[in-house]
């Protein structure tokens, strides 16, 4: 019984963390690279999970969704810190450096479907806990691609969209960053619940996302080709 639970767990938080790890990652490199070092100086533009890890949104938050059996895994690390005075054009430049995140995870998730085609050279029981773990690494990065992508702050989207819209448009929507996870947690959770007393389905969110998370993980899943 305990192997079995250190067995799930294994393949649902390896995959995770590595999500998490090079979002964050992409996030300070494509800032260092565009003229700002503040992440570089404090060490991360790293794909140590370490330097990434939030103690309640990376450990607690996927274990409490795990164990109740969540229809979705979803975590998140410590931001990584940029200052857009720096950047060469700062209204430009962070458009980039918010996209950095969620392009790595859909990267990384292609990559997951390259990697099902090596799977044969593994012996029997290796070969399927990989085979779990990469499934898993392509649905879970193709969820924080899409997810991240929502044009809300202070969603990765969000501040795409501020840096992209007109002032007219993106001055509004920035304004909602002190909001923006309240208005998230009550799409995601309190939306969803308040239906299920009602006996109708509430999850507007995922009514949303799922069509583009599906997209991802049919083009990573294509390059199988074995």
């Amino acid at each position: 019984m305990f192997s079995e639970i250190i067995t799930k767990l294994s393949v649902w938080i390896i995959p995770l963390l590595l999500a998490i790890t090079l979002h964050e990652a992409a996030h300070g490199w494509m800032a260092w690279k565009k003229g700002d070092p503040t992440a570089k100086l404090q060490g991360r533009v790293s794909f140590n999970p370490l330097v990434h890890v939030d103690a309640f949104g990376t450990v607690l938050l996927p274990l409490l969704l795990l164990f109740m059996q969540a229809p979705f895994l979803f975590g998140y690390a410590k931001p990584v810190p940029v200052n857009f005075r720096n950047l060469q054009n700062p209204r430009r430049d962070m458009v980039w450096v918010a996209f950095a995140g969620p392009g790595a995870n859909i990267l990384l998730a292609l990559l997951g479907g390259l990697l099902l085609n090596v799977l044969y050279i593994a012996p029997g029981f290796a070969s399927d806990w990989l085979g779990y773990n990469l499934s898993n690494l392509i649905l879970i990065n193709a969820f924080l691609a899409v997810f991240n992508m929502l044009p809300l702050p202070p969603l990765d989207g969000g501040r795409v969209a501020v840096g992209l819209l007109p002032d007219a448009l993106a001055r509004p929507l920035a304004r909602l960053e002190p909001y923006g996870m309240m208005i998230l947690i009550g799409l995601l959770f309190l939306l969803p619940f308040i239906g299920a007393q009602l006996g109708l389905n509430f999850n507007i969110l995922f009514v949303i996302i799922e069509p583009f998370v599906e997209m991802i993980m049919k083009l990573a899943y294509s390059l199988v080709m074995i």
